[in-house]
């Protein structure tokens, strides 16, 4: 056996390890995915791993190619497995990332939510020097408090992003359905981590797997990461 054999054989025993097989029962299989199982073991159906780890290699050499080249990728992953393993992945990176909820337009109509996050920078600046306190009444200033506030929980992740990205690494293509949708629309590479409910022919580079699983999610996510940063 080769060494990429080897290398290869390790991967897939990685993804087995964390669970990445596992898929959703039978009665909520899309049928895209339907070519990529290995069986269905009471009433649930086991995802081929080694199919798997092909999507998952493919999806991680395109990953390498965008770090090698400085692209910008947002990281999305709102479900409440994901959000942590999302945030850490895209943070480590110094990439933008969304994982409360996609707001409608970020990508499509970026200008329009550029004004929204100038505001937050305003303001944000605004604090820190005090001139809130200065310019405003208590509750003129309890008022902008809940705005940014507001603001914080949708475009934390995203303040510093300046154009449209590059590509985007979601959680979930079927709950991230609007931010695939936006993606495609304006041909947008689209790399989805995605298990038997999701329609996998809808994102550009899927890694059907687990994605209801937080080990699962961690370690594709991180795998994805890392291969952003081999330049």
């Amino acid at each position: 056996m080769s060494e990429n054999s080897n290398a290869a054989s390790a991967l897939a025993k990685e993804l087995f390890t964390v669970g990445a097989h596992f898929g959703y029962s039978r009665t909520r299989r899309h049928p895209s995915v339907a070519k990529h199982l290995f069986a269905t073991k009471n009433k649930v159906d086991i995802i081929d791993i080694e199919k798997s780890e092909v999507m998952l290699t493919e999806a991680a050499a395109f990953m390498k190619s965008l770090g090698e080249k400085g692209k910008t990728v947002i990281f999305v992953g709102s479900k409440p497995e994901a959000k942590e393993a999302t945030r850490a992945a895209a943070e480590s990176l110094g990439l933008p990332f969304v994982t409360t909820r996609w707001v409608g337009g970020i990508i499509t109509n970026f200008p329009e939510i550029k004004k929204r996050l100038n505001r937050l920078e305003e303001l944000r600046a605004a604090k820190i020097s005090g001139d809130l306190q200065k310019k405003y009444t208590k509750k003129e200033q309890l008022l902008i408090a809940r705005e940014v506030a507001k603001m914080e929980e949708l475009f934390s992740g995203i303040v510093a992003l300046k154009g449209i990205p590059d590509a985007l690494l979601i959680v979930d293509p079927k709950k991230e359905e609007i931010a695939v949708k936006e993606a495609t629309r304006l041909g947008i590479p689209t790399i989805a981590i995605g298990s038997t409910d999701c329609d996998i022919t809808a994102v550009t580079y899927p890694i059907l797997a687990n994605d209801a699983s937080r080990t699962s999610i961690e370690f594709l996510v991180k795998h994805l990461a890392d291969a952003y940063k081999q330049n």
